[in-house]
């Protein structure tokens, strides 16, 4: 299974972007999908998360209010909407498909993952 990432760039402080990833096959539509990010020198850490049918989703405390994930599955696609966006938000986001169809945000959980698409938010 591959996952294509894509929709990063540089964005002003307060800007938004959409983060797109679309999956090979339709094995992706069975299953939970999530968005993790690792900026330079830290650890890669949960942004969000999507269960199969999209009737569940978490987010992280830090970018709670200011990220939606969403997924469309006729077109094995997971996004995530970012708004407001701060300089702590520059990383290298990556999508990911879970083991289970449920959302969770543990790196544990997650089988199949993407090559990471990179945001930076200048100040």
């Amino acid at each position: 299974v591959q996952l294509q990432a894509s929709g990063g760039g540089l964005v002003q402080v307060g800007g938004s972007l959409t983060l797109s990833c679309t999956t090979s096959r339709r094995t992706s539509s069975n299953n939970g999908m999530g968005w993790f990010r690792q900026a330079p020198g830290k650890e890669r850490e949960f942004v969000g998360s999507i269960s199969w049918n999209a009737g569940s989703v978490s987010y992280a405390d830090s970018v709670k209010g200011r990220f939606t994930i969403s997924r469309d599955n006729r077109k094995n696609t997971l996004y995530l909407q970012m708004n407001s966006l701060e300089p702590e938000d520059t990383a290298v986001y990556y999508c990911a498909i879970a083991r289970s169809s449920w959302s969770t945000g543990r790196a544990s959980d997650y089988i199949y993952w993407g090559q990471g698409t990179q945001v930076t938010v200048s100040s």
